[in-house]
């Protein structure tokens, strides 16, 4: 399997009207999500055989979701459904085409009961690489799911990513959550954030010093995503800026993890690994990445949004 995410499986509740906060929108509509699970579809439409770790309600979001990973050609023998907590929805407002507003309603939702003893070792035996956001180890038992996962991935020999993708409003305090994120760095070969989360985990908001400054705590690759400005990476050996694509900006939602299946897929592709990779090597990967975000961006919803292959290689080939 090229890769195997993990996390949650979710309902986004899209507002009918772009530019009203929540308690303004006159209707939303529901649309497949959850970060983790948009980067396993993505991957998958860009050409990778991928597979999805989660919990979802034994309801009707539930298997709807589980259908649509099926439809998608997205691996589902690691789903698993629970009968006593519903699916996850979350509601979103967009103040502007780039910035979201979440309301999460789980009290608790099915993606926190996902139990380490109901992993698939198989699936994550099998993995090239393996991806993960910090949302999953919020709560028990998804915390404990997540870093049994974390752990048999790497000593199967997979490629770890992390993606942060802070959410303030789910966290006790922002201090719980850097504890959490800052112990999984040593355990991962990838770490991905936007400038914010940067600053939170490094104590910086220069991209450099701060990637530099996650580097020292174990990962090979730092990512920081600047939305229409592209990305920065950084190694070990050196880092650079790669441009973004100037599109018509529907719903900027999503583009993150468009932009991270983009990344990994390139990664899986070549047979790259994080501690062997150079900045020649990465600038092209990190184009590609740039313009699978880009492209996410043209349309409202994420899956709905999520480019294939082929639209990729013609949007690059006129770029």
């Amino acid at each position: 399997m090229d890769i195997v995410c993990l996390g949650e499986l979710l309902i986004d509740m899209f507002p009918a009207e772009i530019g009203r906060r929540l308690v303004e929108i006159s209707a939303f509509h529901p649309k497949p999500g959850g970060a983790p699970a948009n980067v396993a579809v993505a991957a998958a439409r860009l050409g990778a055989r991928s597979a999805f770790i989660g919990k979802v309600g034994d309801d009707a979001f539930g298997h709807f979701l589980v259908d649509t990973l099926a439809r998608e050609q997205v691996e589902t023998r690691g789903m698993r459904l629970d009968e006593s907590a519903r699916t996850t929805l979350v509601f979103i407002a967009l103040i502007d085409e780039h910035t979201p507003e979440f309301v999460f309603y789980r009290n608790p939702g099915a993606d926190m009961m996902l139990r380490a003893d109901e992993l698939d070792r198989s699936l994550l035996q099998e993995a090239k690489i393996f991806h993960f956001g910090s949302i999953s180890l919020i709560e028990e038992p998804s915390r404990s799911a997540t870093i049994a996962a974390v752990r048999l991935a790497r000593q199967s020999g997979a490629l770890v990513s992390f993606d942060v993708n802070y959410r303030p409003s789910l966290w006790p305090n922002s201090d719980e959550a850097y504890r959490l994120m800052m112990t999984m760095l040593p355990q991962v070969n990838l770490v991905k954030v936007n400038q914010d989360e940067l600053a939170l985990l490094s104590g910086s908001a220069d991209l450099e010093a701060g990637s530099q400054a996650l580097l020292q705590h174990g990962p090979d690759l730092c990512i920081v995503t600047l939305g229409p400005d592209g990305s920065t990476f950084r190694l070990a050996d050196g880092g650079d800026h790669i441009p973004g694509f100037r599109v018509q900006t529907v719903d900027a939602v999503g583009c993150g993890d468009a932009f991270t299946a983009g990344l990994l897929t390139q990664l899986v592709a070549g047979n790259h690994r994080p501690d062997a990779l150079t900045p020649v090597v990465l600038r092209p990967i990190l184009r590609y990445a740039n313009a699978v975000g880009a492209l996410t961006a043209t349309k409202q919803g994420v899956i709905p949004a999520l480019p294939t292959r082929q639209d990729v290689e013609a949007f690059l080939m006129n770029r």
